[in-house]
């Protein structure tokens, strides 16, 4: 097939990519000149593992890139693929995406797909259907659908050609049929839908996983005041088939560009329709919270942070990927840089990202770099390099050897031994003169009166 998309972000790019690979013609679209000169040399503007693999090998081949829409598309599949921010009320601004539909429309061969791959809320595709048929001659035939992403930053390009479940929201048989046929050498289950009904699936879906990340933060929260380990509860509870243990890790909330502003919208849709949504809007507050909780540890750790010399690993919203959108270490540099630390940050991919954003960031060559004569060290993304740090050689060079681990990197007995100070999120804090986690007299959970007395010795 002849594929175009328009937008090479995170969504649009892995598309376009892993549909050269899929064997079809595809052009990429955006106005970004400077990421256009990039792709045209092979370089990927992100950082996504696997992708650069598939622009050196199609590149030139069955992948182009454009920064304008020729005048005479040429295309079966058009895939609208723009970004779609959160407005100041908390609703999606979609200029970018009319303004795309309206260049798509004026350029659509007849009986072409329009396929709007945005996340947007319930309804937009039909807006759009009518936005193009608007701009088109009134006998110009084509169709309309939703194919809305489910791409996990820095699995991408894995998931987009091995995906869980693949979505189509078509308004009739031919848009239905031509993504079918698209999308079924994949050999991937397919859900054929309405359009209203794929829109909501996506932020259904992402409002789902946000609120299982928020669930276990408070299930950690409990765990650490009760002397519960936390990755045994999530463990056993995960393995209920009604539950599964997808997103049952606790740390430091969710980020990215997607959770953060589909709950958001969620929420707006939500309220225009007249009804509410009080378990999303709780594990926004859940979310939310959670940064401050770590600053509050910290500085309760460590007698005050102005003036402290802290190291921060991770910068990214998670490992894997160079994208800060919503990033919890973001948010924490910025916390302790108001609160007057002396902050160094390492990040193996985000830095770049980092420093255009907030300028005064310093940051490190490594992480034992950033670690020098730190009096404590913050872990806020899960990186596999700081899975697999030194940890001996990590206290060596720290002032005081106590790390605060938001990720649950490393296992309790092995801090231990290297000598940390160790505090995770939902485990018992362990510190370098123990051996093994067993060792540490765990908390005893409160209990009511009538309890006490049920337990209380006979005859006392």
């Amino acid at each position: 097939m002849r594929i175009c998309v328009i937008g090479t972000g995170y969504v649009g790019l892995v598309a376009a990519a892993c549909f050269a690979k899929m064997g079809h013609d595809v052009v990429g679209v955006d106005a970004d000149e400077r990421k256009m000169r990039l792709l045209r040399d092979g370089i990927s503007p992100i950082h996504e593992p696997g992708l650069d693999e598939l622009l050196t090998r199609h590149l030139g081949a069955r992948l182009a890139f454009a920064s304008a829409l020729d005048d005479q598309l040429s295309a079966d599949l058009v895939f609208l693929a723009v970004g779609t921010r959160e407005a100041a009320d908390g609703s999606t601004d979609l200029r970018d995406l009319r303004r795309a539909a309206v260049e798509v429309a004026k350029r659509l061969p007849d009986g072409a797909v329009v396929v709007n791959k945005s996340t947007a809320p319930v309804g937009t595709g039909e807006a759009l259907r009518a936005l193009v048929a608007a701009n088109r001659p009134p006998d110009a035939r084509f169709h309309m659908a939703v194919n809305p992403e489910f791409l996990r930053q820095g699995f991408a390009v894995e998931d987009f050609l091995r995906p869980a479940r693949i979505v189509i929201g078509a308004e009739d048989e031919p848009a239905a049929q031509a993504l079918s046929d698209l999308y079924r050498p994949l050999a991937r289950p397919i859900h054929l839908t309405d359009m209203r009904s794929a829109e909501l699936i996506k932020y259904a879906a992402n409002a789902f996983l946000a609120v299982k990340i928020s669930f276990i933060n408070s299930i950690a929260d409990l765990c650490e005041r009760t002397g519960a380990d936390v990755e045994h509860v999530a463990e056993a509870v995960g393995a209920d088939p009604r539950i599964g243990h997808g997103c049952l890790r606790p740390g430091l909330g969710f980020g990215g560009s997607c959770p953060p502003k589909d709950t958001v919208s969620l929420l707006h849709q939500a309220r225009r329709a007249g009804c509410d949504a009080p378990v999303v809007a709780a594990a926004r507050a859940v979310n939310a919270e959670r940064p401050r909780l770590m600053l509050r540890r910290l500085e309760r750790l460590v007698g005050g942070i102005a003036g402290r010399r802290i190291a921060l690993f991770g910068l990214a919203f998670k490992g894997g990927t160079d994208d800060i959108r919503e990033s919890r270490g973001m948010e924490l540099a910025r916390m302790l840089s108001d609160a007057g630390a002396h902050l160094r940050a390492y990040d193996p991919a985000a830095t770049p990202r980092a420093r255009a954003t907030m300028p005064e960031l310093v940051c490190s060559e490594s992480p034992y770099q950033a670690a020098g004569r730190a009096e404590a060290a913050v872990i806020a993304a899960d990186w596999d390099e700081f899975k697999q740090l030194d940890l001996r050689r990590l206290r060596a060079v720290m002032a005081r050897p106590l790390v605060i681990d938001g990720c649950n990197l490393w296992a309790l007995d092995e801090a231990a031994r290297a000598g940390l100070e160790y505090h995770s999120v939902g485990r018992q804090a362990v510190s370098g003169d123990e051996r093994a986690q067993s060792r540490r007299p765990q908390p005893t959970p409160p209990l009511d009166e009538a309890w006490q007395a049920a337990l209380a010795p006979r005859g006392a």
